[in-house]
């Protein structure tokens, strides 16, 4: 009995620690060489030096403490505007972790069930039809019926069959242009409800469940949290997770009194050489870099959100702990077990597996990474990248602002020099 209630002391001590505030603490107050971590500060400055980079930032935590947060070079390189750690990037799919965790509240408040019917909410959906044959020539195309509604399930696991648009196969690019459909980023002159009816009526790229497609479906889930919670996204995103928090500057559209912090978005031109990007950042589509400073009513769930890197380690933190921090509790723990478990099967991914808004590492992919079985991770495509390792109590966050790159190698150079300075 005695051990019994000894363990039950321990279990109250270790959550209330991860309840508690982050907190700054010595590398080796918490098992890493300070000695291996300037490993990372020579990389950095060095991507930098080699115009790899303008600049960017990178944030360590572990046992919910900060062992590592700097920023490196340049947010304006021309202007020698140095990058602060609390300039705010534009993090795009990382918006999507922020929906599922949306989705997942509205599921422990019994407002929806994950294998209920996309159709069940929004009409449109019900009898879809999927891709048969395409022709590139003049984009036209043939179908066949759906064999089932697709499910709240299938998009959080992106099995529904939607496609991308702007940034996804040829096939969906030119069947969701001719119906003026986006990746969700710098929209202005459309409703995110309009725009989803829309996409209910062309056809999926696959059976629902039988493959893994990266698509609109996490635009579709913030449209979904919409129409099921009566609000806004942007308002459901501040009162339920980012106010609860402290994420205090997460943003669709950033306030003019913070918009300086807005790094600039630089692109490699065809030698390689860095350069301000001004527009056409999606597949030939104008879309002006300034665009978390207009002022869109259109909230894409899949792409949407500006952040600072400390914000975001915030949010992941309180999924580290088991849906809670610093006293508010997001989700429950058990629905973040759903989350960051496999939940596709058998389906092909590589190495690695899907859960509910997130990659998980496999023991297959753990054998070619740093990071052990069960880490959740994804990143965003302007260069943003995050890892969570629960077995290591560890956040990892490493933050750019590149349109396009050809030193993709960086990220995973990051990782590796995160993992190396562990020293316990």
């Amino acid at each position: 009995m005695q051990r019994f209630l000894s363990l039950i002391v321990l279990t109250f001590f270790f959550l209330s620690a991860f309840a508690q505030p982050i907190t700054i603490a010595t590398p080796e107050s918490q098992g890493f060489s300070s000695e291996r971590l300037k490993r990372i500060d020579r990389e950095f400055s060095g991507w930098v030096e080699k115009g790899w980079i303008q600049g960017g930032a990178a944030l360590i935590l572990r046992n919910n403490k900060i062992v590592y947060h700097k920023a490196f070079g340049y947010n304006d390189k021309e202007l020698k505007f140095e990058m602060k750690k609390d300039h705010i990037f534009r993090i795009a799919s990382q918006t999507k972790a922020i929906t599922s965790v949306a989705i997942m509240i509205l599921f422990e408040e019994g407002k929806l069930l994950l294998d209920d019917p996309v159709s069940k909410y929004i009409p449109a959906y019900a009898k879809q039809q999927v891709l048969d044959k395409y022709n590139a020539a003049d984009t036209s195309y043939t179908t066949v019926p759906a064999k089932r509604d697709i499910t709240i399930r299938d998009l959080l696991t992106h099995t529904s069959g939607l496609g991308y648009a702007q940034i996804g196969s040829r096939e969906a690019n030119a069947i969701y242009a001719k119906s003026n459909l986006t990746a969700g980023i710098g929209v202005m002159d459309d409703k995110l409800l309009d725009a989803m009816n829309r996409l209910a009526k062309l056809p999926l790229m696959h059976q629902p469940g039988e493959r893994w497609t990266y698509g609109l479906n996490t635009d579709l889930l913030g449209c979904l949290v919409e129409v099921i919670s009566g609000v806004s996204l942007d308002e459901f995103f501040r009162t339920r997770i980012f106010d609860p928090l402290g994420m205090t500057d997460t943003y669709f559209t950033i306030p003019q009194n913070k918009a300086w912090r807005l790094v600039k978005m630089y692109r490699e031109d065809s030698t390689g050489k860095l350069m301000k990007s001004t527009g056409s950042m999606l597949n030939g589509k104008t879309i002006t870099p300034d665009y978390p400073l207009q002022g869109s009513t259109y909230y894409s769930g899949g792409a949407g959100l500006s952040s600072t890197i400390y914000d975001y380690a915030v949010f992941l933190q309180m999924l580290l702990n088991g849906g809670i921090h610093n006293g508010k509790r997001i989700l429950s723990r058990n629905s973040v077990r759903m989350m960051t478990m496999n939940q596709i099967g058998d389906l092909s991914r590589g190495d690695d597996k899907f859960g509910l808004g997130f990659q998980v590492v496999t023991e297959r992919g753990s054998a070619r990474t740093p990071s052990n079985p069960g880490t959740f991770s994804w990143g965003g495509a302007f260069a943003t990248s995050y890892w969570v390792d629960p077995k290591e109590k560890m956040v990892i966050l490493i933050y750019r602002q590149l349109q396009s790159t050809s030193k993709g190698e960086t990220t995973e150079k990051f990782r590796a020099l995160v993992y190396q300075a562990l020293n316990d």
